[in-house]
C-alpha cells in the first residue's frame, strides 16, 4: 500500500439504495484516477467486516449501523478521496431524487399498494438478512415474489416457497437475476420481442442467453421464470419449478417449453420431468452435468439436449449457424500460436455460460479445472480452467462483473500475458443494468497485447435494441481480432478446436 494511502468513510444515516444501484456506484468509484479501491454499501454488520477485510473501513464506518449507507474509499491522496466522495454524493443525489416531473416513488410496499391496488408481483431486492421479511409481507399481501436478493438461508427459502405454494402464488429465486413477465424484462435481462417459448431456469445468464438466441431465431419469449440456483436441489424439492411448468402449461401463449438446470437432486428430477412429461406441450431440457450427476429423462419426459442453443434450435425449428468457417477460424487461429502455448483460460460474467462452457470443453475431452465444475469433479487441477467470476467468492461486497467489467478485466490481462495460454474464451453479456459497454475492456486489454499473444473467443449474449448493441460490441471486438461466435456454445467448440489443433 502507498505511503501517501488514506482511508476515509462518509456515512449517511437513514439512507437505503437498492444493491443494484449501489453496486454500480461502487464500480464507477473504483475507475476514478487515485482510487485503489472503493464500495457504497449498507452498513450491516456483515458488510462492515467486508470493508475490515478488504481495508476500506475507517472510524465512521465502524459506527454505522443496519438502517445507515457507508461509502468507503481508499486513495493514494486526499485531493483524490475527495474527488470520489464529490462524485459519490452526486450520484447518490441523483438515485435518491424524485423522478424527472416529480413522478411519484413509493418508499414502502404499503405505499406502493395504496396507489397500485391491482399489483401483482413485487421485485426484492435487499440485503439478504432483511429479504426474507420483506418476502414474507408481500406474499401475506397476495403478491407474487422475484427475490433478488441473496444470502437467503436454505429454511427461509423452503418456508417461503412453502408459503407460496399454498397460496397461489410463486416465488422467484432468492438470487434471481433475470425474469419476463409478459414480456416485460425484469433486472438484468435483455430487450427482446414477445413469443410464444416459456423458459424455466435457475437464475440469470442461462435465461438471458435463451432469449437471445430466440430473438435471433426470428422467434420470441412468452415467459422466462427464474426460480434461484438451489430450487432444484432435493433439498428445496423444485418448489418454483413446478409452479412454472404448471402456470406455463396452462398459458394459452406459450406453446413450447425450456428448462435449463444444473444437476437437478435425483428426486427432484424425477419429479420435474414427470410434470413436464404431462404438460401437453413440446418440452426441451438443458441439464449441464446430467451424465456426471446420473440423471436421464424419462421416454415420455422432455427432451434433453446438450446446450442453450441446441434448445432454441428444436424450439424454433430453426438452426442458428455462423457465418463464418468454425474450422477454418480454429485452424488460423492455432497457426499463428507460438510453440508451448497449450492452455485455456475462460473468464466468465455469467455462471450459466460457464458452465455450458465447461460441458462443452467437457465433451471435447478436454479436462478443465473450474468453480462451475459438477460436484464430483471439484478440485479437479488442470492446466484449463473456467472461472464464473460472478459466484459468491468474487462478489462478495464488490460490483457483478456484468455491471463492473474490472476485475475480469485484471484477470484477463494475466491471461493475455501468460506464456503458456494458448485461448482465452470469454462472454460478453449485454441488457439492461448491465455495463454501458463491455465489450471495449476487452478490445483495450487484446489491442495492448504486445507480438502474438493467445487467440480470444468470445460470444456476445445480446440484441440490436439493448443499450449497448450486440452489433456495435461484436464489431469492436472483431476490429481487435477477436473470434465472435454466435452463442456461447459456439465459441466453447471453437476454443475446443484451437486446443485441438498440433502445433
Amino acid at each position: 500500500m502507498n505511503t501517501d494511502t488514506v482511508v476515509v468513510n462518509e456515512v449517511r444515516r437513514g439512507f437505503y439504495l437498492d444493491s443494484v444501484a449501489l453496486m454500480r456506484i461502487s464500480g464507477d468509484l473504483a475507475a476514478l484516477p487515485g482510487v485503489e479501491d472503493a464500495v457504497a454499501m449498507i452498513g450491516t454488520p456483515a458488510n462492515v467486516e467486508i470493508m475490515r477485510e478488504a481495508g476500506l473501513l475507517a472510524p465512521a464506518g465502524e459506527a454505522a449501523g443496519p438502517n445507515d449507507l457507508v461509502v468507503a474509499v481508499r486513495a493514494s491522496g486526499e485531493a483524490a478521496a475527495e474527488a470520489a466522495f464529490v462524485r459519490a454524493g452526486d450520484a447518490l443525489e441523483r438515485k435518491s431524487a424524485p423522478a424527472e416531473g416529480g413522478q411519484w416513488q413509493p418508499r414502502t410496499l404499503d405505499g406502493a399498494l395504496d396507489r397500485m391496488g391491482d399489483a401483482n408481483l413485487v421485485l426484492v431486492s435487499v440485503p439478504g438478512v432483511y429479504a426474507v421479511r420483506e418476502a414474507r409481507r408481500a406474499l401475506d399481501r397476495g403478491l407474487n415474489v422475484m427475490l433478488f436478493s441473496d444470502n437467503v438461508p436454505l429454511e427461509s427459502e423452503r418456508a417461503l416457497k412453502a408459503l407460496a405454494h399454498a397460496r397461489g402464488l410463486i416465488v422467484m429465486g432468492p438470487d434471481c437475476g433475470t425474469a419476463y413477465v409478459a414480456g416485460t424484462p425484469l433486472a438484468f435481462a435483455n430487450v427482446v420481442p414477445r413469443g410464444r417459448v416459456g423458459v424455466i431456469a435457475a437464475s440469470g445468464t442461462g435465461l438471458q442467453e435463451v432469449a437471445v438466441l430466440l430473438a435471433r431465431a426470428g422467434a420470441g419469449i412468452s415467459h422466462g421464470v427464474g426460480v434461484g440456483g438451489r430450487d432444484l436441489s432435493d433439498a428445496v424439492g423444485g418448489v418454483s419449478t413446478l409452479d412454472a411448468i404448471d402456470l406455463l402449461a396452462a398459458d394459452a401463449g406459450t406453446d413450447h417449453l425450456i428448462l435449463v438446470s444444473k444437476p437437478p437432486g435425483p428426486r427432484t428430477a424425477r419429479t420435474v420431468f414427470a410434470r413436464l412429461a404431462a404438460a401437453g406441450k413440446p418440452c426441451t431440457a438443458v441439464v449441464f452435468g446430467a451424465g456426471e450427476g446420473g440423471i436421464e429423462a424419462p421416454p415420455a419426459g422432455p427432451v434433453l439436449v446438450p446446450t442453450l442453443k441446441a434448445a432454441v434450435e428444436r424450439a424454433t425449428g430453426r438452426p442458428i449457424a455462423p457465418d463464418y468457417d468454425p474450422g477454418e477460424a480454429a485452424r488460423d487461429a492455432a497457426a499463428r500460436l507460438e510453440p508451448g502455448r497449450r492452455a485455456l483460460r475462460g473468464l466468465f460474467c455469467g455462471g450459466t455460460l460457464a458452465a455450458e462452457a465447461y460441458a462443452v470443453l467437457a465433451a471435447a475431452g478436454i479436462d478443465v479445472a473450474s468453480n462451475v465444475a459438477p460436484p464430483a469433479r471439484v478440485g479437479t487441477v488442470s492446466s484449463h480452467t473456467v472461472v464464473d467470476l460472478g459466484a459468491d467468492e468474487y462478489t462478495v461486497g464488490r460490483p457483478h462483473p456484468m455491471i463492473d467489467p474490472a476485475p475480469r478485466t485484471e484477470k484477463l490481462c494475466e491471461a493475455l500475458a501468460g506464456p503458456d495460454v494458448a485461448v482465452v474464451l470469454l462472454d460478453v453479456v449485454l441488457g439492461l443494468g448491465a455495463h454501458a459497454d463491455p465489450a471495449r475492456p476487452v478490445r483495450d486489454a487484446v489491442l495492448a497485447v504486445e507480438g502474438r499473444g493467445p487467440a480470444v473467443v468470445a460470444s456476445v449474449c445480446g440484441t440490436r435494441d439493448d443499450p449497448q448493441d450486440d452489433k456495435r460490441q461484436a464489431a469492436m471486438l472483431a476490429d481487435a481480432g477477436v473470434i465472435v461466435a454466435p452463442s456461447n456454445a459456439d465459441a466453447a467448440t471453437v476454443a475446443a478446436m484451437i486446443l485441438g489443433y498440433e502445433r
